[in-house]
């Protein structure tokens, strides 16, 4: 069984000062879990929090390819709130055109952000936390999109598809030292109702067994689980759509 890896008790959450990430590093926090999070900018939500818990959260404004400011962080967030034990790879960017009209740069940003990066970040803080001779958990935020076929998302869901297929890879290499798994959400209510019309969003609430679409509370309880309960979860990926992709 997975008790020989201990619940987190520091995790570090890339993209967390809006969405998805705010909301996980608002819930770490009222269960008593030490955080630091990191975004390109730190929102007036994220300060909030900084102040409602100074013990618990270290915040910074850190852009996730900016490789030394991101491993400058890391180094900080263990001298202010101890070693980095659970690790939630939520930071990335969107894409909404056809491929045919994505540009080459473009292509680049997006898979350079959403999979060259956030595996540089696991590696760094694997490496330390391995040589600390720690145990630890990694949370990888994934999408629907890895699994199923979306116009307007190509080079967004190879990167997804690839955090999933790197997700089992690791669960296997890191041999039970620590577990590795993914959540895949479905659209976020707020995603989908920027990108679809009235019409296109209540087709697809009325496909979806559940009756709504995805919301980051949804989701929350799940990466709660994968950091902090004693399962034997491990490789990985979790679908939260209510089963509209069934």
């Amino acid at each position: 069984m997975s008790e020989s890896v201990p619940p987190a008790s520091v995790v570090l959450v890339s993209g967390g000062s809006r969405g998805l990430g705010l909301a996980i590093v608002t819930d770490l926090l009222a269960a008593g879990i030490k955080v630091a999070a990191f975004a390109r900018t730190v929102t007036p939500e994220l300060t909030a929090l900084a102040s409602k818990y100074p013990d618990h959260l270290y915040a910074g404004s850190v852009d996730i390819n900016d490789s030394p400011a991101v491993q400058a962080f890391v180094r900080t967030v263990e001298s202010t709130l101890g070693p980095v034990d659970g690790l939630v790879n939520n930071a990335a960017i969107g894409q909404d055109s056809l491929h045919v009209h994505t540009s080459a740069e473009r292509l680049e940003d997006i898979i350079q952000t959403n999979l060259t990066a956030p595996l540089s970040l696991t590696r760094f803080v694997l490496r330390r936390m391995l040589a600390k001779g720690l145990k630890g958990r990694i949370v990888n935020v994934t999408s629907i999109c890895a699994q199923r076929g979306y116009p307007g998302l190509v080079a967004y869901s190879a990167t997804k598809g690839g955090m999933d297929a790197a997700t089992r890879s690791l669960a296997r290499e890191l041999g039970g030292r620590v577990l590795a798994n993914a959540v895949a959400p479905g659209f976020f209510a707020s995603e989908m109702s920027a990108v679809l019309g009235q019409n296109q969003l209540d087709q697809i609430v009325r496909r979806t067994p559940t009756g709504h679409l995805t919301e980051p509370e949804d989701v929350v309880p799940v990466v709660r689980m994968l950091l902090l309960d004693n399962t034997n979860i491990n490789g990985q990926v979790l679908v939260i759509d209510g089963a509209a992709s069934i």
